[in-house]
C-alpha cells in the first residue's frame, strides 16, 4: 500500500513511504518513533548497526566504564569513606569484566532500540542510502543489487566519526580514537590525551580511576575552553589537579607515531600560534579526542545540489536542507552531527522529533540554547545556554545588563550528607526581565540536575517565576531552588 502523499500539482502520487530516515542512531530512531505516533509510515536505512555512535561506540559504552571508575573512586578515597565511618579493603577490578560490562549495556541498548522501532511498525532496511533524486533513495549492500525506495519526505541522520588531524598515525593499539578506548584491551601505564573537552575529560576519569598517568595535550591556552571559564577553574581544581594528570596548553600534537619494535609512542609537539618545536612526548599510548567529524560522503547529496561546508549539511532553523545557492531542498531534512548545529545524541533526537512536527504540520523550531550538555565526570558537569562571557557579549551588543548568581553544594544538606560538598551551580540571567541567559553546574549528580533549567529555559520561564517552584527537602534539587532565589530581579517586570 503507499503511503499517503500528493505531488505539488495536488493530484495523487504514490510514495513507498511518507518518511525515509537515512541513519539508525539514536536521531534517526527518535525521529521514527515520532512519524509512527504521527501516523507516518516510515523506514529507516542503517548500513552498520542500529544506535549509531552514541550507543556502540560513545555515549553509552562510556557511562559503563564511567561507572566503574566512579565506584573505584569511592573506594579509594580512605578519607571519604572514614568519614561516613566506612571500612573496606583494598579495591580492584577485572579490565576484560570493565570492557565486558560496556559492550553488554551496548548490546542491551541496540536491541532495545531496534525492537521498539519494529514493535512500532518502522520498517528497518538494511544497506548504505542516498539521495538519487529529490524524493527519491537508492540504498543496497555490497554484492547485491541496490534498491531504489521513494517517500514524500527524506531525513539525513548519519552522524559523525572521530576527527584526526593531520599528522597523526592511528594503529589502533597504541594510538587510537575514543571508538578504540571504550574496547578497554588495555590499561597503559602512562597515557597522553589529545584534546581536553567532554571526550578526553570523560576518559581522563577513567584511565586515572584504573592506575594510568595522564598527560593532557590542548591547542588553545587553557583547559577544557568550551567550558564557562569559572567552571572551568573549579573543574581542574576537582578533576585534574588532585589526580596523576599533567598538561600542556597552547600545543599542537603535530605528528604522533604508534609504538614500534619497543620504542614507546613519540608525540612531537609545537607551538600553536608560532608553530615552533617545543618538545617530544615519549608516552605508552595516545588517545585523540580532538573532537568529531560528520559523515556526509556518499551520500548523494550533488545529485540535489547540495554543497557540503566542511563536511556538513546546510539547512535553516527547521533542519531543512539547503543547496549550493541557500535555498530550501524541497522534502530533505539533515539531523543530529551532520549538520553541526549541536553534536549531541539527545540535540539530534530532539532535532529529528521538530522536523516530524512540522512534517505533520505542527511547525516547530527547536531552542538549542535550551539543550543541556553534560561531562559524566566525578563529580559531573553540566551546563545550557550560554557562558557568562558570551552572555556578557550578546549584553554589551544588544544593551541590556547581565547578572550572575552562585551557589555551593558545600550549602546543601544532602550533599553535605554524602560528604559530597565540592561544587557550584552558576545562574546568567538578564536583570531587567529575568530571562534565563545560561545554567552552568560542577558537583555530585550536575548531568541530573540541570534540566530543570533546560526546561525553564525552553518554556521561557523567568527568574521571577521558578523562584516560586518548591523543591523537597533534602534533596540536590534545593542547590538550584537557592539559585534561582539567590537571584535579583524586579518582580513586576515579569507582568511587562
Amino acid at each position: 500500500m503507499a503511503a499517503r502523499a500528493s505531488s505539488s500539482n495536488g493530484g495523487p502520487q504514490p510514495f513507498d513511504y511518507d518518511v525515509i530516515i537515512i541513519g539508525a542512531g539514536v536521531g534517526g530512531h527518535g525521529a521514527a518513533l515520532h512519524a509512527v505516533e504521527q501516523g507516518l509510515k516510515t523506514a529507516i536505512i542503517e548500513a552498520d548497526i542500529v544506535g549509531g555512535t552514541c550507543v556502540n561506540r560513545g555515549c553509552v559504552p562510556s557511562k559503563a566504564l564511567l561507572a566503574v571508575s566512579g565506584r573505584m573512586r569511592e573506594l579509594q578515597n580512605e578519607h571519604h569513606l572514614k568519614a561516613l565511618g566506612i571500612q573496606v579493603a583494598a579495591a580492584g577490578y577485572d579490565r576484560q569484566a570493565v570492557a565486558d560490562h560496556a559492550n553488554n549495556l551496548a548490546t542491551r541498548i541496540r536491541a532495545n532500540l531496534t525492537n521498539s522501532m519494529k514493535a512500532l511498525g518502522v520498517d528497518i532496511l538494511t544497506g548504505v542510502g542516498s539521495v538519487v533524486a529529490p524524493q527519491k533513495v537508492r540504498y543496497g549492500k555490497i554484492g547485491y543489487v541496490d534498491k531504489v525506495i521513494t517517500a514524500k519526505d527524506i531525513i539525513i541522520a548519519t552522524g559523525s566519526v572521530p576527527f584526526v588531524p593531520p599528522g597523526i598515525e592511528i594503529d589502533g593499539k597504541t594510538v587510537f580514537t575514543s571508538d578504540h578506548a571504550l574496547k578497554l584491551e588495555w590499561i597503559p601505564d602512562w597515557i597522553a590525551i589529545v584534546g581536553s573537552g567532554y571526550i578526553g575529560l570523560e576518559f581522563s576519569d577513567v584511565y586515572t580511576a584504573l592506575g594510568s598517568e595522564v598527560t593532557f595535550v590542548e591547542a588553545l591556552d587553557q583547559l577544557m575552553p568550551g567550558f564557562d571559564p569559572e567552571i572551568g577553574k573549579l573543574a581542574q581544581r576537582l578533576l585534574i589537579n588532585p589526580r596523576k594528570i599533567d598538561f600542556h596548553t597552547g600545543v599542537l600534537a603535530k605528528k604522533i607515531t604508534p609504538a614500534k619494535d619497543g620504542r614507546p609512542v613519540l608525540i612531537e609537539l609545537v607551538d600553536t600560534k608560532t608553530k615552533e618545536p617545543k618538545e617530544t612526548l615519549e608516552v605508552d599510548a595516545a588517545m585523540i579526542a580532538t573532537g568529531r567529524a560528520p559523515f556526509t560522503k556518499g551520500l548523494g547529496l550533488e545529485n540535489v545540489n547540495v554543497v557540503t561546508q566542511r563536511g556538513f549539511v546546510p539547512v535553516d532553523e527547521r533542519m531543512q536542507v539547503l543547496d549550493g545557492r541557500g535555498e530550501l531542498v524541497p522534502h530533505l531534512y539533515c539531523i543530529g552531527d551532520a549538520n553541526g548545529k549541536l553534536m549531541l545524541a539527545h540535540a539530534a533526537s530532539a532535532q529529528g522529533i521538530s522536523v516530524i512536527e512540522r512534517l505533520a504540520g505542527n511547525d516547530n523550531v527547536l531552542n538549542h540554547l535550551s539543550i543541556p550538555a553534560a561531562c559524566f565526570t566525578h563529580p559531573e558537569i553540566s551546563m545550557t545556554g550560554m557562558t557568562e562571557p558570551q552572555a556578557r557579549e550578546k549584553g554589551k551588543e544588544q544593551g541590556f545588563t547581565v547578572s550572575v548568581a552562585k551557589t555551593s553544594f558545600k550549602a546543601n544538606t544532602k550533599a553535605l550528607a554524602e560528604n559530597e560538598g565540592d561544587g557550584m551551580a552558576k545562574l546568567i540571567y538578564r536583570q531587567d526581565t529575568g530571562e534565563i541567559l545560561g545554567v552552568h553546574i560542577i558537583g555530585l549528580h550536575a548531568a541530573d540536575l540541570i534540566h530543570e533549567a533546560s526546561n525553564a529555559m525552553a518554556l521561557g520561564t523567568r527568574v521571577q517565576e521558578i523562584k516560586l517552584a518548591v523543591h523537597a527537602h533534602p534533596t540536590l534539587s534545593e542547590v538550584l531552588d537557592e539559585l534561582f532565589k539567590s537571584a535579583k530581579v524586579r518582580w513586576l517586570q515579569v507582568f511587562v
